[in-house]
């Protein structure tokens, strides 16, 4: 039997297989916190053609079961089937396209003048076996040679205190202190492990994006990633913004399913770490978590409500060092946990990350730096001064809310040409093959392209009777860029879409515009800018200009970053040094409240054109047009 994919790979199947451990077996991972037991809800794949043994449907609703969805480790086929993988289903592990532009991060680490440091320490302790003549309790034992060998000024929780006596006895008191470094003077005991078990040296950094959740295992010794993982962020099926995430946690109720919905996503990627590498869940001695403010207080399971309401206060700015327990995560429960500082409600720690990531905080030149997100954060500034500000560009770019939208990998439109006499598009895919969507430079490339070509006119609305490839679709008007019969697929960008890309880019510009006349700067002072964001890195800087979401500006003084926000992580969880750092450029950032700016609503509404209501911004642009 056969297991076919809409994506057109093929699984030979075993007999009496599930969805669920083919794909596993053939390294195709999906989202399951459960590990396959069907508890979760979460492994979701959809029946095109085919039949199957459903042994049970879990949390599906009765419209989902309707539409062929099906829980994939509860599935087994009984004959020939054709399963689609929808893109919040799909776990991805070795996804290079998830790592930053700097590929080589330990050589980047060593660039800042700092060493391989995390806070997290291990020492060899070899203790007495207790007498009837030495016999003190377990913690005093370990306390009288802490002292011999200087370490006196250690502190002991309950939960280091409940599992050391057994640990001392297994390993017949030969063991490893993991202990974090304090900034009081005080070291803190964090567990014990035999010299025998959990001998690696790891810990993950994360990424929260409201979007997405990418997270690093790293070697805390040499510093190297040893493997990436990252899926879609399943508080997304709550809503696909921070606000509409709040209104569920505050208004429904919702705070602690949205906090088990992103801690399972975590964990669901880090169990395949350590199955991946045959490793063991307390070799992970730390974590590090960058993401917005929305984000991080979901995580943690506070209430962010007041973020969303004037005078949009968070709950907490500066987190502090809690443990892996309290959230949850499937690593160590005594690990520490670090979280990026946040500035303000609407510019988080992922920024915060982002500007340690650029250096611009180290560098006498004006820097402009964009993360192009759901957020769309920008900062502002140099190693003197930083301001910083948001602005509510939606989760499209990310491939959210658009109909045929999915993220920058394997099977993503990335890039769109069209011919300006007959209106056909040619196409780039990412990994090539056939596509099964169109990510954020996609997107761009199509608008852009489209407008350049006469398909769409300056507000967006397509120019009918053009080419049959435009259409009227269930959604409105559309045009057409890929069709396959055989495997029931098309791609189109419908009217509603290119709507909301308009609103997105200009939320974008106008932030940029806005916050650099705050400062009274013009385009003109910015000597660098610095785009991240997680399709950055297949952005097209020329058409983002047509499209109008850049500033029109020479492309050498462009530079692409990738995911900051997970760099910083990464260089937080290996560097103390690092670590104080980032809490200075959180400190030292001054935020711009772009919501109740009149400025912003002016800039924003004279950007919802293509490129822009005010040409005289973009005399590159108008140059093409007059050729054309």
């Amino acid at each position: 039997m056969e297991l076919r994919l809409t994506s057109e790979e093929i699984i030979q199947l075993k007999d009496g297989e599930d969805v669920y451990s083919a794909l596993k077996r053939s390294g195709i991972y999906l989202t399951a916190s459960c590990g396959g037991k069907g508890v979760c809800g979460k492994c979701r794949v959809k029946i095109i053609e085919g039949a199957a043994d459903i042994r049970s449907s879990g949390k599906l609703t009765s419209e989902e079961k309707e539409s062929g969805i099906t829980l994939a480790c509860k599935t087994v086929p009984t004959g020939d089937i054709l399963v689609e993988i929808p893109k919040e289903s799909r776990l991805v592990v070795g996804d290079k396209i998830a790592l930053a532009k700097t590929k080589d991060l330990a050589s980047y680490l060593k660039s800042y003048g700092v060493d391989i440091n995390p806070d997290v320490k291990r020492l060899s302790l070899e203790l007495p076996r207790p007498t009837i003549d030495d016999n003190i309790s377990d913690l005093e034992r370990l306390k009288r040679t802490l002292v011999q060998k200087g370490f006196g000024d250690m502190r002991f929780s309950p939960g280091f205190v409940r599992t050391m006596a057994d640990i001392l006895r297994y390993s017949n008191w030969k063991v490893e202190l993991i202990y974090v470094a304090g900034e009081d003077f005080f070291n803190e005991a964090l567990f014990l492990t035999s010299k025998e078990f959990c001998t690696k040296r790891y810990g993950i950094a994360v990424d929260i994006g409201t979007t997405t959740v990418v997270v690093y295992l790293v070697n805390l010794d040499t510093g190297e990633i040893v493997d990436v993982g990252s899926t879609y962020n399943s508080q997304m099926r709550y809503g696909d913004d921070v606000i509409t995430r709040i209104v569920h946690a505050t208004e429904g109720g919702g705070l602690f399913e949205l906090r088990d919905a992103v801690v399972s996503d975590i964990n669901s990627i880090v169990n395949s770490f350590v199955e991946l590498h045959s490793s063991e869940k307390c070799e992970i001695d730390a974590a590090t978590i960058s993401g917005n403010t929305t984000m991080n207080h979901l995580f943690w399971g506070l209430n962010p409500g007041s973020i969303r309401e004037e005078p949009y206060i968070p709950t907490l700015n500066h987190f502090p060092l809690w443990k892996a327990g309290s959230a949850g995560l499937s690593i160590n429960p005594q690990s520490p946990v670090y979280t990026v500082s946040n500035v303000a409600s609407y510019v988080g720690g992922d920024i915060v990350a982002g500007v340690l990531a650029s250096k611009m905080h180290r560098n006498s030149e004006t820097a402009l730096f964009m993360d192009i997100g759901t957020n769309g954060e920008i900062a502002v500034g140099n190693n003197e001064w930083l301001m910083t500000a948001a602005c509510s560009a939606g989760p499209c770019f990310e491939g959210s809310g658009i109909r045929c939208g999915m993220r920058a990998t394997s099977g993503a439109i990335e890039g769109v040409k069209i011919d300006p006499r007959t209106f056909e598009p040619a196409l780039t895919v990412i990994g090539g093959g056939n596509p099964m969507g169109i990510c954020g430079s996609g997107m761009i490339d199509a608008v852009s392209e489209m407008f350049l070509a006469g398909v769409i006119d300056s507000r967006g609305k397509f120019v009918k009777g053009l080419t049959d490839r435009i259409r009227q679709g269930e959604d409105g008007p559309e045009y057409l860029f890929y069709k396959d019969d055989r495997m029931h697929k098309e791609i189109a960008l419908t009217e509603a879409d290119i709507e909301n890309l308009l609103r997105a880019k200009a939320a974008i510009y106008a932030g940029v515009t806005t916050l650099l006349g705050e400062v009274g700067f013009t385009l003109e002072a910015v000597e660098k800018v610095y785009i991240a964001g997680g399709f950055g890195n297949y952005l097209n800087i020329e058409r983002a200009i047509i499209m109008g979401m850049l500033p029109d500006m020479p492309k050498e003084r462009f530079v692409f970053l990738g995911n900051t926000s997970i760099t910083g992580s990464y260089l937080c969880l290996l560097s103390e040094d690092l670590r104080k750092e980032i809490e200075d450029i959180a400190s030292k950032m001054t935020y711009l409240e772009l919501s109740v700016s009149r400025n912003f609503m002016d800039e924003y509404m004279s950007a919802l054109f293509l490129p822009h209501t005010d040409l005289g911004q973009f005399p590159t642009v108008a140059g093409m047009l007059k050729k054309t």
